[in-house]
């Protein structure tokens, strides 16, 4: 690791990113190449655990525990103030990592960092809100109070889409309420994770709080499987497909562990006659397409009353234009495109009309694919059910309020929604309407803050991150009585 252009840490082709074990850093004896999305070049050698490492990680995680628990909470609350300003300081570095790991615009890492920042900075905050209480109990000449405890070591699992905050905060809700954690990266953007613990090393961490891993892909099931199977971990934390997800609870369920799931989407965006097509038309374009629509928040539906549907197409064409005019946004691989360039000629070739995008469009490789929308899509296609995780929308048009909220409803998923209205009563209902983790009211789908609670519903997971609630995901409670 050397200083280059200006950035504080630069791994070059010839490197290998190092794993964090004890607070040092450790390059394992196997490895995997990093591929750029922008050029499908190497971009360095990352580390590949062994089930060696993986021991040596969770008896880490287990003997730091003992100290961690411990401590105050002012102490854990400055550590993560000062990752705060170092994240700050460290923006450029960060910025190289996550745009050549995965394709991410300067927009869309900005988004992600300030989000990654604020949750360091509001988790602090809210570390001595989560107490324990003294109830008064029945029982004459008795005495009891309730408290929470950590866990113990977590096993956190992030995405690599939005790589700063979601991985920031599967590990600070843990460490904030005395859990250790051992988190297994994305191996697309592992410079990104190591920069995250790097900062967090440096803000004051003791060693073993936190160790990282990362293993090819390969390996992912039996890593996975061994992580989860461990003794010493006693809660996980998973963010990403819903397919995958599924394999993770069951894996927790079968060794009777807690885990919290933030899973897919099939985000839904309403679009009542009174609205501001201007504005619900620019949401719905940034909802769709930001970051290529490789967010679990994504819009993937837009529900348009028939009254203003002309207008509503024209104008979000016109937003669409507007805002990536030829330019196709990047995919994190060839797979991505492949997917949406599928649910796309399927649903034409079952009737459903092109609205905006060329499949071919001249500025379109492997790695990218143009915005596209469709309308007239039917629940024999596979674009209706299936979450397309990439740049395509469709559009359907109702007579109703009530044909809304049903073809909002009609899906697996409930993470995110939308509806634009001008009558706030109206918006609140058709929002306590949709089956979904939060409802957004003339803004768009994908809404992330750190101080309130993000989660899903039906397959799009369970439990929380962010604010109390999410805190209140890290300790369990505890009784202890006695006689006076």
């Amino acid at each position: 690791m050397v200083e280059t252009n200006g950035l504080r840490h630069n791994f070059a082709a010839s490197s290998t990113i190092p794993i964090w074990l004890d607070g040092k850093e450790v390059i394992a004896t196997d490895s995997f190449e990093v591929v750029s999305p922008l050029d499908n070049k190497v971009l360095y050698k990352c580390s590949s655990a062994s089930d060696k490492d993986v021991t040596s990680a969770l008896e880490s995680a287990q003997n730091a525990f003992k100290t961690w628990r411990l401590t105050k909470p002012n102490e854990r609350r400055d550590i993560l103030l000062r990752a705060a300003t170092i994240l700050e300081t460290r923006r450029d570095e960060l910025w190289n990592f996550s745009n050549k790991e995965t394709g991410a615009a300067d927009s869309m890492f900005a988004f992600d960092h300030i989000l990654g920042i604020e949750a360091c900075k509001n988790t602090a905050g809210l570390i001595q809100t989560v107490q324990g209480y003294i109830p008064t109990v029945t029982n004459e000449g008795s005495s009891a109070m309730v408290l929470r405890e950590p866990y113990g070591v977590v096993l956190a699992i992030s995405p690599w889409n939005c790589p700063v905050v979601l991985g920031l905060r599967s590990i600070i809700g843990p460490l904030a309420m005395g859990n250790t954690v051992v988190h297994k990266g994305p191996e697309s953007n592992p410079g990104t994770c190591w920069a995250l613990a790097s900062a967090l090393h440096e803000a004051g961490l003791p060693p073993g709080c936190l160790n990282t891993i990362y293993h090819k892909t390969d390996d992912a099931a039996r890593i996975t499987s061994r992580l989860i199977e461990a003794r010493e971990v006693r809660k996980v934390n998973f963010t990403g497909s819903t397919n995958t997800g599924a394999i993770i609870a069951s894996l927790c369920g079968k060794n009777l562990k807690p885990c919290l799931m933030e899973l897919g989407g099939k985000a839904p965006t309403i679009v009542c006659e009174d609205a501001d097509v201007s504005a619900a038309a620019l949401s719905c374009t940034l909802g769709a397409f930001l970051h290529g629509g490789q967010i679990c928040m994504s819009t993937e539906r837009i529900i348009v009353h028939e009254q203003i549907m002309t207008r509503f197409q024209e104008a979000l064409k016109g937003a669409v234009a507007q805002v990536f005019g030829d330019h196709a946004p990047i995919l994190i691989g060839p797979a991505s495109v492949t997917k949406n360039r599928k649910l796309v000629q399927d649903a034409l070739d079952k009737g459903a009309a092109l609205v905006h995008g060329d499949l071919n469009h001249r500025a379109a490789t492997n790695t990218s694919m143009q915005p596209v929308i469709v309308a007239d899509v039917t629940t024999s296609m596979d674009m209706y059910y299936t979450e397309s995780f990439g740049p395509t929308v469709s559009l359907f048009s109702v007579a109703s309020d009530e044909e809304a909220l049903k073809i909002a409803n009609d899906t697996e998923y409930g993470l995110a929604a939308a509806v634009f209205t001008e009558d706030l009563r109206r918006g609140l209902r058709i929002a306590n309407g949709i089956e979904t983790g939060a409802v957004h009211i003339n803004n768009m789908s994908v809404h992330d803050e750190s101080i309130l609670p993000h989660g899903g519903t039906k397959k799009s997971g369970f439990g929380r991150f962010n604010g109390r609630e999410g805190l209140e995901e890290w300790v369990r409670t505890k009784v202890i009585t006695w006689k006076d």
